[in-house]
């Protein structure tokens, strides 16, 4: 299956799931244990209507989903993956109006478990808003 067909088809699992489709979660590239999701700013996901700033749990709910496709998207083919356990550190607000992006990697797998780790950035890609390691379930 060639990069393009399985990015579509992450996209339209990312729009069967009611939060990421209310998020308006996109799939901007699928790699080989790799997955980078954005999702733009928007007035409903502000968490603090003074500052305009996205509530932290709009980023965390970013930050798993592209860690879940990122399990999904490596390359021994797992069928099924569920969150056994993630930390994200907020490092700063991301920037009212400006885009999120999720990046992330799944660099160790083992018979049942990948170990993966996500940044979360707006457009001041060298000032991240929050980092993230994960441990998911593979299903195979």
């Amino acid at each position: 299956m060639s990069e393009t067909d399985q990015t579509r088809i992450a996209q339209q699992f990312i729009e069967a799931i009611p939060h990421a489709r209310a998020l308006g979660m996109r799939v901007d590239a699928l790699g080989k244990g790799s997955a980078t999701i954005s999702m733009p700013w928007a007035e409903h996901l502000v968490g603090d209507p003074r500052s305009g700033v996205v509530h932290g749990g709009v980023v965390s709910a970013l930050m798993d989903t592209s860690c879940g496709a990122a399990v999904m998207s490596h390359p021994s083919g797992p069928s099924s993956t569920a969150t056994i356990d993630l930390r994200i550190d907020y490092m700063r607000s991301a920037t009212k109006g400006q885009r999120i992006t999720a990046k992330a990697e799944c660099y160790h797998l083992t018979r049942t478990v990948a170990f993966v780790r996500a940044v979360a950035l707006d457009e001041d890609e060298a000032n991240p808003v929050a980092a993230a390691t994960g441990a998911f379930t593979v299903e195979r």
